[in-house]
């Protein structure tokens, strides 16, 4: 695991040759209130009307609330604009492909991330951050290796990271993959793990500031 995640981007390294966390933990969450706050007051409209789309668009709820892990291992609801039937999660928590789950306002939400915004309310509620490893559900934490869980959980997980700007088309390469539940837990999940615990060990507030640049590039750029 420790070859893979070294390979990937993300070398483990003993407690002695850890490099120092830059920054402070008081200043990255007084940004995240700040910056969130901003967001969903700025938002407003734009988040009302997607909502509205969402609920004309398909029978259900507006929000999808799923149980994801937080820091320290506590579990706390997400919140993401419905992108697919209702009760779909008992054929399978991946989305693979042109899953045919996906309705027609979910699939410009997913393409476009418009989906990920109301992750700002567990923002400024202090479930999430705005930069950090992508808060993962129970069943996949699980796998993640001894050496590694700890140090991923150590911060709290984020809208968007490196992980989720270069693995964009993640649920594309499933779909192409005999068996995607497989090809998650072996290739793509160890490929992330190794972005989350650079993060965890060396991530900085203007660190996060590129994250956020490049994030926002990449969606205006698709």
């Amino acid at each position: 695991m420790s070859e893979r995640l070294e390979k990937k981007g993300g070398e483990l390294l003993p407690p002695c040759c850890r490099p120092r966390r830059h920054g402070s933990r008081l200043v990255k969450r007084l940004f995240d209130i700040a910056a969130s706050g901003a967001g969903l007051i700025a938002l407003a409209l734009p988040l009302l009307a997607v909502a509205l789309w969402v609920k004309l668009d398909s029978p259900g709820p507006v929000f999808f609330r799923q149980v994801r892990v937080g820091r320290g291992g506590t579990l706390f609801r997400i919140h993401k604009f419905r992108t697919m039937q209702v009760d779909t999660e008992r054929h399978g928590q991946l989305t693979v492909g042109a899953d045919s789950r996906v309705t027609g306002a979910g699939r410009l939400l997913r393409k476009t991330k418009l989906d990920e915004l109301p992750q700002l309310i567990d923002v400024l509620f202090g479930d999430m951050s705005l930069v950090g490893p992508r808060p993962e559900v129970p069943k996949y934490v699980a796998h993640y290796p001894a050496e590694v869980k700890d140090i991923v959980l150590s911060v709290r997980p984020g809208i968007t990271d490196w992980a989720s700007i270069r693995m964009i088309d993640e649920n594309e390469i499933l779909g192409r993959a005999a068996d995607p539940e497989r090809a998650y837990i072996d290739e793509v999940l160890p490929e992330k793990l190794g972005y989350y615990v650079r993060y965890a060990e060396t991530h900085h507030l203007w660190e996060d500031i590129r994250i956020i640049v490049a994030t926002l590039m990449r969606i205006v750029s698709r």
